[in-house]
C-alpha cells in the first residue's frame, strides 16, 4: 500500500496544471473570440466524424475580430461582401447612391426581448440585445426603404459567417426575396407599406449554428445597393429542440422546458446508499455566455461547415470542456491541493468558469467529474441540444478495454494497490444529449452520452461521445463513439483475482451487480430524482443483461475471462455502514448468512482506507481479523467501530471510506471478497430570503452554516450565485471555530422575473461539499418592466468581507 493518498491526477488529469509558457492573449472583450492554434487542427486529429475531416478548409480557422475585408476573388454566385462600417456601396463600390436605386436606410430585425421573435424562438429569457434565433423556424423584420418597393425591384439577403464563407459550405447564404432560397431558407414580404418593407424569412433546420453578420443587396434599374455590416444586425442562430426537420428535434414539450430552458438543475453525488444533492446554476441565458460557448468552438478552429451537425459538435465540446490536448476551458486537478486555484466543491455553476474563459482566454482551475458535466450541460443547452446531467453510482474505469474491473489480491486476499489500475469511482457524472444519429444504423437515436471529464483518450484526444444509449444497453460496443469505455462504466462486471503460491492468478469471484448499480438525473418539472438505469442496461441477471455482457466482453482484450470461473457460494455477505456524519464517530459491520445445511467456519479480514470518489486510495488504517462459526441457517455479524479520532487524519476531499472485506469459508473453499463504499455527511446551508423580490429592487438573503467539527475551519470562503439573480459573488469569511454558528447576510438584485433559484456553497481546507440552495419568486417590476440590463448589475468576482457571525 501507498503511505498516504496517491496524490496523482494520473488517468483521468494528466499532470499537475503549470502555466503556459506563452500565455494567450486576452480577446476583445465583446464581439468574436477567435482561434489562437496552429500546426494540425484539432478536428483532423480528433473527430472523424466531421464530413470535412479529409479537406482542407479554409473557414476551419477564423480570422481575427474586426472589419472583413471584401473578398473579389468570388464568382458570381457569391456576391461581394460589404465593409462593416462606412457609406453604402454600389456595384461599383464607390458609395455613389443614384436616383432611383432601392437604398435600404434601416433594417428593425425585432430583437428586443420582448419582441414576437424572441419570444416565438424562445429565446427571450438571454441577456442579449441582438437576436437569436433557433434554426427551422421563421422570424420577421422591416426594412426602411428609401423609396417604396416596386415590383421590379430585387432584394436578396445575405448572412455571413468564418473568414471565407462560401455558399456551397452554407457559410455565406444567400436569400432571394419571393424566390425559394437553397436548404430550406426562403423570404417573403408580408406587408409593403410605403418605405417600410415587412418580412417573413423561414431559416433552415440544417443551418451552421453561430453568430453571423447580415446584410441586403438590392437590385433596380438604377443600379445594385448593399447595406454596409453593422454590429447590431449580428444574427445568432441555434440548434432547434422545437422543430420536426431539425435532427435534434424534442418531441415532448416538458422535455424541451426542463432539458433546453432550465437554467438550474441538480447534480448528485456521494454512494448509492448516501446519495447526495447539489444545485447547479447552468446559467444559459446570462450574458456572455453564449459567446463564451462559440468561442470554445472557435478556440480550436472548428471547421464552421461542420457546425450544423450537433453530432460534431457535441464531439468538439466534450472535448474543450476539459483543458488536456486543446487548452479547454478546465483544468482537472483530483490531487487534493487546489491553493492554486478553486476547490471543485466550491463552485455553484458553470457562469463565472465560462466567463472567465472568454475572458482571459485561459484555462480555468479546477474540475473533477460534477463541473466538467455541469459545464457541458450550460453549453450544449445554450446552443440549443437537450441535455441533462447523469450520474452514475459505482462506476467503473477501466483502464486496459478489458471490458472487466479487474482487483488483484495476494495470498492473504490483501489489495495489492500496485497492480489494480482499474478502479471503480463512487459515483461519476457525465450528460446525456438528444438528437438522432444519422450517422449510425436506424434504431440509435435518442439519449446520446457526452462526457468531458478527462480519463481515457478517443483518437487521442481526450473526448467522449457521443454515445448511443442504446448502443450501451445491449453491448454493441463496436458503435461509435468511444462507446466500449462507456459500457464498462455502467456494465462491466468486478472480477477478483488472487495470487496463487506460485505466482500466478486465479479468479476466486465475480461480482455481476457491482458497476453501475444507479443511475440518476433530475426529474422533469420537478426537484425530486429521477432514476434512469434502465435506459442504459436491461435488469440485472436477466438473460438480456447477461447477453449484452457477455456480447461486449468479447470484444475486450480479455474475451474469455469467464471461462475459468469458480463457484461454491452458500456463505452470503452483507456489509452494512450507519449513516455516518463528518466529525462523529461512526461504526461499520458485516452481516453473514450459512444457506448451506452444515457448519460454517468463516476467517474475515476487514481493511478500512480513506479513498477519493475516484477509486483511489490511501493507506489502511484500521483493520480487524476475526473467525466466526456459523450453525446451519444461522447468521452473525462482524462490527468494526471508528472513531473521529481515527479517521480525521486521513480525510480527503468529500470525506469517503473504502471497506475492503475478504474472508475464506473453511469447509467449502469459497472466498468472500467485497469492496463498500460509504461517506460522512457535511451539513447544508441555510438560506432565508427576507423580503419580496422585484426585478431591478435590492433584496437581501440571509446564510447560516454551523461548523460540525471541533475544529477551526480556516480561511473559509462563501459563494452565491443564481441566474436572473446575481453573478459569482465571492465572500472572504476568514475563520470559523470548531462547532460555531455563522449568520451572513447579502443583498442581491434580481435582472429578471419568474422563478429563480440562489444557490450558496462553502469552502475550506478543513470541510468541503457543502452547499444550500433558495427558490426566489421574483415579481415584474413596477409598471411593467420586465428585464433589467444584466451587464450593468453584474457582481462578478466581487470580494466582500464577512457581515456577522452568530454564537456557537
Amino acid at each position: 500500500m501507498m503511505d498516504g493518498p496517491r496524490s496523482d491526477v494520473g488517468r483521468w488529469g494528466g499532470n499537475p496544471w503549470q502555466p503556459p509558457s506563452t500565455p494567450s492573449p486576452e480577446p476583445e472583450p465583446e464581439p468574436d473570440r477567435r482561434s489562437r492554434g496552429g500546426g494540425r487542427s484539432f478536428w483532423a486529429r480528433c473527430c472523424g466524424c466531421c464530413s470535412c475531416r479529409n479537406e482542407v478548409d479554409d473557414d476551419r480557422r477564423p480570422e481575427p475580430s474586426g472589419s472583413r475585408r471584401p473578398d473579389s476573388s468570388r464568382g458570381s454566385d457569391s456576391p461581394r461582401r460589404p465593409g462593416s462600417g462606412g457609406s453604402a456601396v454600389n456595384a461599383a463600390g464607390d458609395g455613389t447612391i443614384r436616383e432611383g436605386m432601392l437604398v435600404v436606410t434601416g433594417v428593425d430585425l425585432l430583437s428586443s426581448r420582448s419582441d414576437q421573435n424572441r419570444r416565438e424562438h424562445h429565446t427571450d429569457e438571454f441577456e442579449y440585445e441582438e437576436l437569436i434565433l433557433r434554426r427551422g423556424q421563421p422570424f420577421r423584420m422591416v426594412l426602411f426603404l428609401s423609396r417604396p418597393y416596386e415590383s421590379s425591384d430585387r432584394i436578396t439577403l445575405e448572412l455571413f459567417i468564418g473568414n471565407n464563407p462560401e455558399v456551397g459550405k452554407g457559410t455565406h447564404v444567400v436569400i432571394p426575396v419571393g424566390k425559394g432560397g437553397s436548404g430550406g431558407w426562403k423570404a417573403q414580404v408580408t406587408k409593403a407599406d410605403g418605405q417600410n418593407l415587412n418580412l417573413r424569412v423561414h431559416t433552415s433546420p440544417n443551418a451552421i449554428i453561430g453568430k453571423f453578420q447580415f446584410t441586403v443587396r438590392t437590385q433596380s434599374e438604377a443600379g445594385e445597393f448593399q447595406l454596409p455590416l453593422d454590429p447590431r444586425n449580428e444574427i445568432y442562430i441555434l440548434f432547434n429542440a422545437w422543430c420536426p426537420e431539425d435532427i435534434v428535434y424534442v418531441e415532448h414539450e416538458d422535455w424541451r422546458q426542463e432539458y433546453v430552458l432550465n437554467e438550474s438543475g441538480r447534480i448528485y453525488y456521494g454512494t448509492e446508499a448516501q446519495i447526495g444533492e447539489r444545485t447547479w446554476n447552468y446559467g444559459q441565458f446570462d450574458h456572455g455566455v453564449l459567446d463564451a460557448c462559440l468561442y470554445i468552438l472557435d478556440r480550436r478552429g472548428m471547421p464552421y461547415g461542420g457546425r450544423g451537425d450537433p453530432v460534431s459538435v457535441s464531439r468538439v465540446i466534450s472535448a474543450m470542456v476539459n483543458s488536456l490536448d486543446d487548452n479547454g476551458v478546465l483544468i482537472g486537478n483530483w490531487s487534493g491541493d487546489y491553493s492554486r486555484g478553486t476547490n471543485p466543491s466550491a463552485w455553484v455553476g458553470s457562469v463565472e468558469i465560462l466567463l472567465s474563459y472568454l475572458r482571459t482566454g485561459s484555462s480555468v482551475p479546477y474540475g473533477q467529474c460534477w463541473v466538467f458535466a455541469g459545464v457541458t450541460t450550460t453549453v450544449l443547452r445554450c446552443l440549443g441540444l437537450a441535455t441533462r446531467t447523469v450520474t452514475n453510482f459505482n462506476s467503473a474505469h477501466d483502464t486496459d478495454t478489458s471490458l472487466t474491473m479487474d482487483i488483484y489480491f495476494d495470498e492473504n486476499m490483501k489489495p495489492l494497490e500496485h497492480l489494480n489500475h482499474d478502479s471503480v469511482w463512487n459515483f461519476h457524472v457525465w450528460n446525456d444529449c438528444w438528437m438522432k444519429r444519422p450517422d449510425l444504423p436506424s434504431g440509435f437515436n435518442g439519449w446520446q452520452v457526452v462526457d468531458a471529464t478527462p480519463q481515457e483518450t478517443s483518437s487521442g484526444i481526450f473526448c467522449c461521445g457521443p454515445c448511443s444509449v442504446e448502443s450501451i444497453k445491449n453491448g454493441l460496443v463496436y458503435m461509435k463513439y468511444d462507446t466500449p469505455f462507456i459500457f464498462a462504466q455502467v456494465n462491466s462486471d468486478k472480477v477478483y483475482w488472487q495470487r496463487q503460491d506460485d505466482g500466478s492468478f486465479k479468479i476466486v469471484y465475480v461480482e455481476e451487480k457491482a458497476i453501475g448499480t444507479l443511475i440518476v438525473t433530475k426529474a422533469i418539472n420537478s426537484n425530486m430524482r429521477e432514476d434512469i438505469t434502465h435506459l442504459y442496461k436491461h435488469p440485472e441477471g436477466s438473460e438480456a443483461e447477461r447477453k449484452a455482457v457477455e456480447t461486449a466482453a468479447a470484444h475486450g482484450s480479455k474475451p474469455n475471462v469467464y471461462a475459468t470461473r469458480d463457484s461454491a457460494e452458500d456463505v452470503a455477505m452483507q456489509v452494512e455502514a450507519q449513516d455516518a456524519v463528518m466529525g462523529q464517530d461512526l461504526s461499520v459491520s458485516v452481516l453473514l448468512t450459512n444457506r448451506s445445511s452444515s457448519r460454517r467456519t468463516v476467517k474475515l479480514h476487514l481493511y478500512l482506507s480513506v479513498t477519493f470518489y475516484t477509486g483511489v486510495t490511501g493507506t489502511i488504517f484500521k483493520e480487524t481479523k476475526k473467525e466466526v462459526v456459523l450453525a446451519p441457517g444461522a447468521s452473525d455479524r462482524v462490527a468494526m467501530p471508528v472513531a473521529y479520532k481515527e479517521y480525521r487524519p486521513h480525510l480527503v476531499d468529500q470525506g469517503a471510506m473504502l471497506l475492503n472485506v475478504s474472508g475464506h469459508v473453511k469447509e467449502s473453499g469459497q472466498v468472500l471478497a467485497k469492496q463498500h463504499t460509504f461517506r460522512l455527511r457535511t451539513p447544508d446551508l441555510s438560506l432565508t430570503l427576507l423580503g419580496a423580490a422585484v426585478v431591478g429592487q435590492e433584496c437581501e438573503v440571509q446564510i447560516v452554516f454551523k461548523n460540525p467539527l471541533p475544529v477551526t475551519l480556516t480561511n473559509v470562503v462563501f459563494r452565491l450565485e443564481g441566474s436572473g439573480l446575481q453573478r459569482s459573488k465571492i465572500l472572504n469569511v476568514g475563520d470559523i471555530g470548531g462547532n460555531e454558528t455563522v449568520t451572513l447576510r447579502q443583498t442581491f438584485v434580481p435582472v429578471r422575473p419568474g422563478p429563480r433559484q440562489l444557490i450558496a456553497s462553502l469552502d475550506s481546507p478543513q470541510l468541503s461539499q457543502v452547499h444550500g440552495v433558495i427558490q426566489v419568486d421574483v415579481a415584474p417590476a413596477p409598471g411593467g418592466g420586465g428585464f433589467l440590463n444584466a451587464r450593468e448589475d453584474s457582481h462578478s468576482g466581487e470580494t466582500i468581507p464577512m457581515a456577522s457571525r452568530g454564537g456557537a
